[in-house]
């Protein structure tokens, strides 16, 4: 072999086995493989709990994955220029990477979503874990996954209770009348028309100015949202009815998370699970002893501004109802015809679970 030619080889030689080196140590996980940012799609703002609990994925995910991956919260579905129908949609299809969703905004893709929005079907706190941990909670996740979506976690924006500038609502006639803001997923409208209510779906900016000016009477919201949004200002009376409940679910698209090393997988589900926790925690804090409030202070070392949002509303001069079993099963009485109808439209096998999953 002449020299020239040897030297050839032993060069290609030398290339290859860097080259071979590189494979080795450069595995699929470092951060260059990473997007600089992955977006969060977050409907509500920074100061809401739902908002705290998106920030605190995100300072997660950073911890957790040594600073890898990058989630930035866009509040306000920012993203989305307001139309937070669109979420699940947008992330499927990988224009948005991830959110920290209500079960309201993904029920267009996801109708079994609804099966947490069936009136006066849930009603505490335990049955709603339950489900979330059981048949019903799995269902949901089984069909976000055939869409196209990887379900991190759950979350909560919590039971949703009505306000308004009239009166106290104790019995169903009481709504009758009222002009009531509610979010547009159809079930709600028909739910309130149900009970005699006049029900409208607008965004929130335009509610407050309606509320203001004595055009809408009342909405229905979780203490979450009314502690933020100082319902106090438009509204003398609270109903605690627990009608329905509004969990929040955490999820990313799910090519892309497919394509996550394990290690990074598991970092980033932690992270969803812990921020999940902490973010439930927020939402019931002083509204299941002080069970909430103790998961805050020991397991997160957070402590709440309005550690018991049914004095804070009292105290800024509100009249806060709590209905009896009694009273309740007359507002179930009442929507029994929307409960019927619902449940052929989200399924009948999917009801069953939830009725045994909190039958267990």
């Amino acid at each position: 072999m002449s020299t020239i030619k040897r030297c050839m080889f032993i060069g290609f030689v030398f290339s290859v086995a860097i080259m071979m080196v590189a494979i080795v140590i450069v595995p699929s996980g470092m951060a260059a493989d990473f997007k600089k940012e992955y977006k969060l799609q977050v409907n509500v703002g920074p100061s809401f709990y739902w908002g705290i609990g998106a920030t605190k994925f995100a300072d997660l995910v950073r911890e957790k994955t040594n600073g890898q991956v990058n989630v930035k919260p866009y509040f306000g579905s920012a993203l989305l220029k307001g139309a937070q129908l669109k979420s699940a949609q947008m992330v499927a299809k990988g224009v948005i990477d991830c959110a920290y969703e209500s079960t309201i905004n993904i029920s267009p893709v996801i109708p079994e979503a609804n099966i947490f929005h069936l009136p006066f079907f849930i009603n505490t706190f335990e049955n709603l874990d339950k489900m979330k941990a059981g048949q019903s909670g799995h269902a949901v996740f089984v069909a976000m996954e055939k869409v196209g979506l990887t379900p991190l976690a759950w979350a909560e924006n919590g039971f949703r209770q009505v306000t308004n500038s009239k009166r106290p609502i104790e019995k169903p006639e009481d709504l009758k009348g009222l002009r009531i803001r509610v979010v547009g997923n159809p079930l709600f409208m028909d739910t309130f028309r149900q009970l005699g209510a006049d029900p409208v779906n607008m965004n929130w900016g335009d509610a407050q100015t309606a509320f203001q000016q004595g055009v809408v009477d009342g909405q229905e919201n979780p203490v979450g949202v009314l502690i933020p949004v100082q319902i106090h200002q438009y509204h003398s009376y609270a109903t605690m009815w627990n009608y329905l409940v509004d969990p929040l679910v955490i999820y990313w698209n799910q090519k892309q998370w497919k394509a996550f090393p394990a290690d990074i997988q598991k970092a980033i589900q932690d992270a969803a699970q812990a921020s999940g926790r902490f973010e439930i925690a927020l939402c019931r804090a002083g509204l299941d002893g002080d069970k909430s409030i103790n998961v805050l202070k020991n397991e997160f070392n957070y402590t709440m501004e309005v550690p018991d949002p049914v004095k804070f509303m009292e105290s800024k001069g509100m009249t806060v109802t709590f209905l009896k079993s009694e009273q309740v099963k007359a507002f179930a009485d009442a929507t029994a015809p929307v409960l019927e109808k619902w449940t052929k439209e989200i399924g009948v096998d999917l009801v069953d679970k939830a009725r045994a999953d909190m039958a267990r």
